[in-house]
Formats: structure tokens, sequence, C-alpha cells
């Protein structure tokens, strides 16, 4: 039987979740030097790769809910520490699955205005919006993990079928 457009967000949602929590995991075995150490990536670090999965989903997320996230820039530092971060990730991540489960298919395919970063107007229909955010999330995870594969800590297995198994 094939999920509802609902259904799947739900299930993008969860596995955000479970997914930041295997990452934050393994990046806890590390000492706060590797952890915060510079690296050859986009954000140059892992730290300020994860703190950049958590700007935009700030971000986007008060765009779905009408609020405000006092984002000011792609690259804000929002928790100069792991262990600030990790809170406010598994707050966030809380908070998204709440929007989506709370969602239907009618709301799904209504449109959503909204101002981007450079401060321009957009609209663009709430099911593609979610599935940039959903991919935004594990585009970025990847790197953090792919940076995590240049420390002593394994990284872990975060597909999505793994989840799926898992939570069968």
């Amino acid at each position: 039987m094939a999920l509802s457009l609902h259904e799947h967000f739900k299930t993008f949602a969860h596995y955000n979740a479970w997914a930041n929590v295997k990452i934050y995991d393994a990046c806890a075995k590390l000492s706060e030097a590797e952890y915060l150490k510079s690296r050859p990536s986009f954000f140059g670090s892992i730290h300020a790769t994860l703190n950049h999965i958590l700007v935009g989903d700030r971000s986007w997320l008060a765009r779905f809910t009408g609020g405000t996230s006092g984002i000011l820039a792609l690259n804000q530092e929002l928790y100069a520490d792991f262990v600030g971060l990790r809170v406010a990730r598994l707050a966030e991540d809380a908070l998204i699955i709440n929007y989506v489960e709370n969602l239907d298919d009618g709301a799904l395919m209504s449109w959503l205005e909204y101002r981007n970063m450079a401060g321009e107007d957009q609209a663009d229909e709430i099911s593609i919006l979610l599935s940039h955010y959903f991919n935004h999330q594990t585009h970025h995870r990847g790197q953090a993990h792919a940076l995590l594969s240049q420390t002593d800590v394994p990284p872990p297995q975060l597909d999505l079928i793994y989840y799926l198994r898992e939570h069968q």
C-alpha cells in the first residue's frame, strides 16, 4: 500500500530525528578539539556543519509556522559548544515532528509565501518545500558524516532503509 503524502513526510520527520541522534551520538565520542577542528569542507568543521543544519531547520520551520527564527545568516553560530547544540537539536526535531504530524494532505498541497535569506519574495507548495527541507538536512548530515570519517570515530549508518527496517 502506498503512503499518503502526509505519511511520507511523517516518515521523513521521524527519520530525520533518528539520524540526528545517530550522528550526534557518534560526535559525542570525539574530544572537543576533534569536534571543533578545522577541516576542509564547506562550513569548515563538524560543529559548523551541524550548526548549519539547525540554522536551516529553524529558518524553514519559522516560515512554515508563520513565526520568526532570528536567523540572520546561513553560517550563524547558534551554539558554540556541542552540548548546547545537541540539546537544541533534540528540541528542534520534536518541533519538526509536531509540525508535520499536524498537517494533512490538503495543507501539504497549499502554497506558502515567504522571504528567502536574500529578502526576496517567494511562493512554493508546502510539499515541495518539505521535500527541500528534508533533503537539505540529509545533504548536510552527509557532509558531517564524511567529516566524522576523518576521525577515529566510525560514522554511523544513516541510510533511510536502516531507519525503516528498525521501525517496522
